[in-house]
């Protein structure tokens, strides 16, 4: 059996960090939307945050699938990363300061870009 070992350093800790805060700011934003009825943007939101706490299990936990095609989960992370920052950018709440978690959000996550690009442990 062949069993690959991450070495988890500062820049995986940051990795997990970075995503679970993005995550817990999209879910947060869904149950936001859902109080006012807005069930499109609690889908949104909702399944983005989701997601983010997806990508980072299949990125780090020890499936032998996601192990096995870690280079792929990885590059899936970035791309998920990297649309919801264009979607974002396209229909985002921009406004200031009513728009300054939109921001946050944005800075982590192209900070969790740029670490996912240069995180080349396992890949």
């Amino acid at each position: 059996m062949n069993t690959t070992q991450t070495r988890f350093g500062a820049k995986q800790i940051a990795i997990v960090l970075l995503t679970v805060i993005t995550a817990v700011i999209h879910l947060g934003l869904a149950f936001f939307a859902f109080g006012f009825g807005d069930m499109t943007t609690t889908i949104m939101f909702g399944l983005n945050g989701l997601g983010y706490l997806a990508l980072v299990a299949a990125y780090y936990l020890p499936v032998q699938f996601f192990q096995r095609y870690h280079h792929l989960v990885r590059w899936a992370f970035i791309v998920f990363t990297a649309v919801t920052i264009l979607g974002w950018v396209a229909i985002g709440d921009k406004s200031w300061p009513g728009g300054a978690v939109g921001y946050l959000t944005k800075v982590v996550e192209l900070v969790l870009v740029v670490l996912l690009f240069t995180d080349k442990n396992r890949s």
